[in-house]
């Protein structure tokens, strides 16, 4: 078996026998991971609390055929902050999850990782409403389902922008309205995280656009995952 070291961060985790865990990581340079991290349920666990989901962790494994092994694991960023808080672990599980769906095993996206780690330092030191729907949609973007937002993504008029419709990849305008309703500022959040202002558009308090935002982030992800998040329904 191959000996190497990444940086990961913890998706999700789910018991394996009496003591061990298998953890499922995103990391910077091997793409989704499984591995199996021996005894770390038992209470002198060489691991402790560093992996565990959000968990942003240095580590040495074994590749192995099917599952690696964890041999260390060496705490970064453990957000303290996001799991002493239901509310921001809650959200912080969604993109997890988003994540999860995203990555292919062991097929490399430092871009999304990099995004990952980016939007829990964020949601560690602020409590802006729209940190999850802008990680959605600039997730979805790299992905290569960039919505179009700056006009009627029918007739390309960028007036009176009043609906999304993810049938037709974004806004549209009066005349060819469908799919969800969207104001004028709900469309202003949209340019602005999509359109290289997503530091503005995290500064906006909460209101029924950053709601809208919110909401409609998370039906456009499911619509492409198609599958719901099961963590949506704890956050709502």
């Amino acid at each position: 078996m191959a000996l190497y070291r990444d940086r990961g961060i913890v998706l999700r985790t789910h018991k394996l026998g009496e003591s061990d865990r298998i953890i499922t990581f995103v990391t910077a340079a091997h793409g989704k991971v499984r591995a199996v991290a021996k005894g770390i349920r038992r209470t002198r666990s060489k691991f402790g609390a560093r992996l565990e989901p959000t968990s942003h962790v240095a580590l040495q494994l074994y590749e192995g055929r099917e599952l690696d092994i964890v041999t260390q694991a060496e705490g970064i960023d453990l957000f303290r902050s996001i799991r002493e808080d239901l509310d921001r672990v809650t959200r912080a599980v969604t993109m997890l999850e988003a994540v999860d769906q995203l990555s292919l095993e062991r097929e490399p996206n430092p871009a999304l990782y990099r995004m990952l780690l980016g939007a829990l330092r964020t949601l560690a030191s602020n409590d802006s409403p729209l940190i999850v729907a802008g990680f959605h949609w600039k997730a979805l973007a790299l992905e290569g389902f960039r919505p179009i937002v700056e006009a009627c993504a029918v007739c390309d008029d960028p007036g009176g922008l009043v609906s999304f419709d993810p049938v037709e990849g974004g806004v549209l305008c009066q005349q060819h309205r469908r799919g969800t309703r969207l104001s004028s500022d709900a469309v202003v959040l949209l340019q602005q995280i999509l359109g290289g202002g997503l530091n503005a558009a995290l500064a906006a308090p909460e209101s029924s656009a950053t709601r809208e935002v919110d909401h409609l982030a998370t039906r456009i992800m499911e619509h492409h995952l198609e599958r719901r998040l099961r963590s949506v329904g704890v956050l709502e």
